[in-house]
């Protein structure tokens, strides 16, 4: 069998991917870990809260934030990506391609995905709104006080398509693509961009780095996520590549176009935040009422594609 390399060790032709989401359908990060030592994640976080505060001064010049915010990045991502390198050398000379699979598993969101949204399903089922809207504001950052049934299971659908490729379609891309550095780097990216890469004054400058280089790392994720979606729901193709575009970011877009048109529904639309409204273009054709059986389908729609995920880690493993 011909082997072809992922990353400082392992190789396509080892079952990681596939070992990796089965470990996080499985075990997720379990809670009482979570508890113990956190998440590898906050560990990026601290971080970058750390640069943040010190080199984002507002008596800095614009040029200036710009180019500490670029520094923070490329420390922060050469940081992940050496790290990752290292104890991928170390477990795999331990444990073989198990070893990697377990130093991946972490950087996929497969099960917490689901446990994020289900809670928001299973509220609007037995029509506890307010209960419903406490379980989405856990997973959007839009304003939810005054979201109706219709709006909160939207925003919930909308997180889920657009957390499929974030949280699933992108690590494991940049996984198969550079192994366990590659994805550790990718989550390191995406970390920061949530964080600082934001339009606002304040982040303007000092996170342009960090959204500009998402962009570029969930381009081709994004678009994969889309078709993905599309053959998990059995359509929504046409409304991908037609709304797919009208989303702010140049990615997010393609997942919940994808997601709208297999479900028939019109997602985003006018949305609150930190009480401005901001008024994005809606997305899809279908309706607007939006009902907890419609999210109770995006689940359904979530999870074949995540079996699609695992079908062609598979192959992958078998056949290169």
């Amino acid at each position: 069998m011909r082997r072809i390399s992922i990353g400082w060790t392992g190789h396509l032709a080892d079952p990681v991917a596939l070992a990796a989401l089965a470990l996080d359908a499985v075990f997720g990060w379990p809670r009482a870990l979570y508890a113990q030592v956190g998440h590898p994640v906050g560990s990026f976080a601290r971080l970058i809260d750390w640069g943040e505060r010190r080199w984002n001064r507002p008596d800095f010049a614009f040029a200036k934030r710009r180019e500490l915010g670029l520094l923070l990045l490329l420390l922060l991502v050469g940081g992940a990506a050496t790290v990752a390198g290292l104890a991928a050398i170390v477990m795999h000379a331990a444990c073989g391609w198990l070893g990697l699979a377990l130093l991946a598993a972490p950087g996929l969101a497969q099960r917490s995905l689901d446990d994020h949204v289900r809670p928001v399903a299973r509220s609007l089922a037995v029509g506890d709104l307010p209960a419903a809207r406490e379980a989405v504001a856990r997973i959007v950052g839009r304003d939810v006080a005054r979201l109706d049934e219709a709006a909160v299971a939207r925003a919930a659908i909308e997180s889920l398509a657009e957390s499929f490729c974030d949280g699933v379609v992108a690590p494991l891309f940049w996984l198969l693509v550079f192994g366990v550095p590659g994805l550790w780097a990718y989550k390191a990216i995406n970390t920061a961009d949530s964080m600082i890469g934001h339009r606002e004054e304040r982040w303007r400058a000092f996170g342009w780095a960090a959204a500009r280089i998402d962009d570029v790392a969930n381009w081709l994720p994004a678009r994969i996520a889309g078709w993905v979606l599309c053959v998990a729901g059995g359509g929504g193709f046409g409304t991908m590549w037609r709304d797919g575009g009208k989303h702010a970011s140049p990615n997010a877009g393609r997942p919940e176009a994808a997601m709208a048109g297999a479900l028939g529904l019109r997602l985003a639309g006018p949305v609150a935040y930190d009480g401005a409204v901001l008024n994005k273009p809606w997305i899809g054709s279908g309706r607007a009422e939006a009902t907890a059986a419609d999210l109770t389908r995006a689940l359904a729609v979530y999870r074949r594609a995540c079996v699609a995920l695992w079908i062609v880690s598979g192959v992958v493993a078998w056949a290169l």
